[in-house]
């Protein structure tokens, strides 16, 4: 990693069911065991004060209006952003985030008819004006994600929405990976499709390929195919 000083701030996005964390968890180890010095969270969360927002958030009891949710969402990610991720980035490391704005515009945008433009401004000053460098967009046919959410058997609030929902949550992903649309949107950054399906190992070398394509000096090293390692992922 020598003469490396930027860090680089990628984002695994996607619906219910597609092995996004399981990805998350892949990736962090892959990199850390080829050498990068690699800070993985997950939103919501990430921080204690993130953390307690997160069991509120997806609580399956938790009454909460759409704006509230939103509003909780930004306030996780605010302090995310200046306790984790602006640090992590000056010294150089690589932050590999579980879920960020994309899945605000997803979830509460779409899937709770929220206003785009308002769930912006809030974000905006929640991170800072803070855009990934690159977000992995893990993709699966709804039915096979759903199935696959429904055989993990418990779900959390935001899993226990009906299929309509996910159904919206899914459209506005796929528009993510519109050129147009991310033209239009450069708060979220570069948007690209990863196939999710198949085992977790051929998903993993689609995710490596994407950041080799991206950064090709910084992660070409790293295998495609190597035993993972039992390096810690880091939570904040």
């Amino acid at each position: 990693m020598a003469g490396i000083t930027r860090g680089c701030f990628m984002v695994l996005e996607g619906g219910e069911g597609v092995g996004k964390t399981t990805q998350w968890r892949r990736l962090a180890d892959r990199l850390a065991a080829a050498g990068h010095d690699v800070v993985a969270l997950r939103e919501p969360g990430g921080t204690s004060a993130g953390d307690a927002l997160r069991a509120v958030l997806l609580d399956p009891q938790s009454a909460l209006t759409p704006e509230t949710e939103a509003l909780l969402f930004a306030a996780s990610r605010a302090q995310l952003v200046r306790e984790v991720i602006t640090p992590a980035m000056q010294r150089g490391a690589v932050v590999l985030v579980d879920r960020f704005l994309l899945s605000t515009y997803a979830y509460q945008g779409r899937g709770r008819a929220l206003s785009l433009s308002a769930l912006r401004e809030v974000n905006a000053f929640a991170t800072g004006a803070l855009a990934p460098d690159l977000t992995l967009l893990l993709s699966l046919p709804l039915g096979e994600s759903m199935a696959r959410m429904h055989a993990r058997g418990s779900a959390d609030r935001m899993e226990r929405e009906d299929e309509a929902f996910h159904r919206r949550v899914r459209a506005a992903f796929d528009d993510a990976l519109q050129p147009a649309w991310q033209a239009q949107h450069p708060e979220i950054g570069p948007v690209v499709a990863v196939d999710a399906s198949g085992d977790a190992e051929s998903v993993t070398a689609r995710c490596l390929a994407a950041l080799a394509a991206k950064w090709p000096t910084r992660f070409s090293e790293v295998p495609v195919e190597r035993p993972l390692s039992t390096v810690e992922v880091t939570h904040g």
